[in-house]
């Protein structure tokens, strides 16, 4: 046997010299022909070629390909702002029906995607009034009720009312939130609360709205602004906190919204806080800047790309003059993303504290009284 493995040379010799006379068994020859063949030589694969980019995902089988979620295409939609509301007086007893508690007007803020108003009032029904204040409001939690019945989403309490009963009042304002689920913004146990924006997604777009005050009486400012460890109202007197709350809402919203208490009490035009505040916003993110204090209308309409109006008036107020402070109505944005395609101005007049809808040529020469409030502003009628 040719072998040149040193065990199986052992072996033979040791073999031959015992002479043994008998047949060399099958499974040793077998071993010693297994141990004498040589090594089967590797199998040689040719090596796969490695794909890049699509053409690796193009080789993927059908059924191995990551699912992607298909995007929801956005659509423009509707927002709806009335001006500024409260239950005082005699409004209080229409709360006893808060289906019918707005009037007329509910049918144009229904008919809106989104509508929302400015609550100017504590709710609450204790409580010490604000020292020394002229003017302090208050109404059950039946207005937040009111609200939702007549087509209101969402409402801002930031403003020199929402908390005209202090700390208690607060306190019950915060438990009827929350007992209620209606959402309100501008508000809240401390200042992250506060500057929380009310988000929704209508046709597609992400829509965040952020509320904050300009006015507060200067004596309450310390016990009304909500910090970290004080609940009270989100301040526009804090720009810096205001400015990155719009900052945060722009990083994952495809509408940002700023509601504001502001402006001078019967000055037709913006003043100069109102002037310089708003550029500021739109540069933060802001697509839509909306507020109202004035009692009065003031003008509205495009700062750049954004959209800016400056005095949303008197709405459900028991309080009014004819010809100043009860002219009234609902401004409709007709928005995309950031794009606001179009503005609405549905004119009315407050009568027996609610507002009711214009018609025929008064309606007609209200709509353009309204576009002349433009003429103070620096804004334009075309983006």
């Amino acid at each position: 046997m040719a072998c040149s493995n040193p065990h199986i040379d052992g072996f033979e010799r040791k073999f031959r010299q015992m002479r043994i006379p008998l047949a060399v068994p099958l499974f040793v020859v077998v071993a010693l022909l297994t141990a004498c063949s040589p090594a089967p030589a590797p199998v040689q694969r040719e090596p796969q070629r490695a794909t890049i980019g699509p053409q690796a995902a193009s080789q993927q089988p059908p059924a191995e390909r990551p699912s992607r979620k298909p995007t929801p295409q956005r659509r423009p939609f509707t927002i709806a702002f009335g001006g500024d509301v409260h239950f005082e007086g005699f409004l209080r007893a229409r709360l006893d029906n808060p289906r019918t508690a707005l009037g007329p007007i509910s049918r144009v803020l229904s008919k809106a995607d989104l509508a929302m108003v400015n609550l100017e009032t504590a709710i609450t029904t204790g409580g010490t009034p604000a020292p020394g204040k002229q003017y302090t409001f208050r109404a059950p939690a039946g207005a937040f009720a009111a609200l939702k019945a007549a087509g209101v989403d969402v409402a801002s309490m930031a403003n020199n009312h929402g908390m005209d009963y202090m700390q208690s009042g607060l306190a019950d304002s915060l438990a009827a939130i929350r007992s209620s689920k209606f959402p309100v913004v501008g508000i809240g146990r401390n200042a992250e609360q506060a500057y929380r924006p009310f988000r929704r997604t209508v046709n597609g777009n992400r829509v965040a709205v952020i509320a904050a005050t300009q006015v507060i009486d200067a004596e309450f400012i310390p016990s009304w602004t909500a910090t970290a460890r004080q609940g009270g109202l989100a301040s526009a007197k804090n720009e810096s906190d205001l400015l990155k709350a719009v900052r945060n809402a722009r990083k994952n919203s495809d509408t940002v919204i700023v509601h504001l208490h502001w402006g001078t009490e019967l000055q037709r035009c913006p003043n100069e806080a109102q002037l310089g505040l708003a550029p500021k916003l739109v540069k933060a993110g802001a697509d839509v800047v909306v507020g109202g204090h004035a009692h009065i209308l003031l003008g509205a309409g495009y700062l750049n790309k954004a959209y800016v109006s400056y005095g949303m008036g008197n709405f459900v107020f028991y309080n009014s003059n004819p010809a100043t402070t009860g002219r009234t109505g609902v401004l409709t944005l007709t928005i995309n993303g950031r794009k606001i395609l179009k503005d609405t101005w549905t004119p009315a007049t407050i009568q027996g504290g609610i507002p009711v809808p214009m018609t025929g040529s008064s309606r007609t020469r209200a709509i353009a009284d309204w576009e002349s409030l433009r003429s103070c502003t620096g804004l334009s009628a075309r983006p």
